[in-house]
């Protein structure tokens, strides 16, 4: 299924284009790696997609529904979240059980299978340990971690995440890299994720969009499919 077109689309800040003619498709369940050195407009990119800007011209597609003909699922975390302040007053465990409350029913009773999902998402990201401390209390770099398990433990159609490894140490990655594949195989995920650690992450990606700059400094797509010749190593 075709989840997402994007057609020659073209976006800059001021007068100035960043981004030039970047085409590419996303199909559903597949786990997509964007890559691309510093200040490739990568951020940049995931936020055109997902409507929070506008582009100059082109077009971005993204479908209504999922695989089982449902509304599609959206979960998105940027690279840098907005700080919660010292006196915010709710428990990690609190915020990430706020990812399985449904649209209109915010005072449901949680089940088993929720509060189930909720631990997994904490331990995928190493906080389950810090379940009952105030989010206000936490560093910068374990609150970026609670909003990542916010939105797996929403278990969306279409997660979009803004190198969210950063800070996690070798094994930590891999982990949650092995989580992100299996959720794209077996529960038909679809996972887009800006990353810079191309080897740890190359054996999950189904697929790369590569930014690499061309000849009037605006960053162009180049899309892969992941294999042993793929970040352009091929001879």
């Amino acid at each position: 299924m075709n989840l997402v077109e994007v057609k020659a689309i073209k976006f800059g800040y001021g007068h100035t284009p960043a981004l030039d003619d970047i085409s590419f498709q996303i199909n559903s369940s597949e786990f997509i790696g964007v890559t691309g050195p510093n200040g490739a407009s990568k951020s940049t990119l995931l936020r055109l997609l997902l409507g929070l800007l506008k582009p100059w011209s082109g077009e971005i597609k993204i479908s209504k529904i999922n695989e089982k003909g449902q509304p599609l699922k959206i979960g998105y975390v940027p690279q840098q979240i907005a700080s919660f302040n010292v006196g915010f007053p709710s428990t990690v465990i609190e915020l990430v059980r706020s990812g399985r409350f449904r649209k209109g029913k915010w005072f449901a009773r949680l089940t088993t299978l929720d509060e189930k999902v909720v631990q997994n998402a904490l331990e995928i990201v190493g906080m389950w340990g810090f379940r009952n401390h105030k989010i206000g209390a936490l560093s910068g770099g374990q609150k970026q971690k609670i909003c990542i398990a916010r939105a797996l433990a929403a278990e969306p159609d279409f997660l979009v995440l803004d190198e969210p490894t950063t800070g996690m140490d070798f094994e930590s990655r891999k982990n949650f890299y092995g989580f992100m594949s299996h959720r794209v195989k077996e529960h038909n995920c679809t996972v887009l994720m800006v990353t810079h650690d191309q080897e740890d992450v190359k054996p999950f990606l189904d697929k790369i969009i590569h930014l690499e700059k061309g000849e009037r400094d605006t960053w162009k797509c180049l899309t892969l499919n992941s294999c042993e010749g793929h970040f352009g190593q091929e001879d």
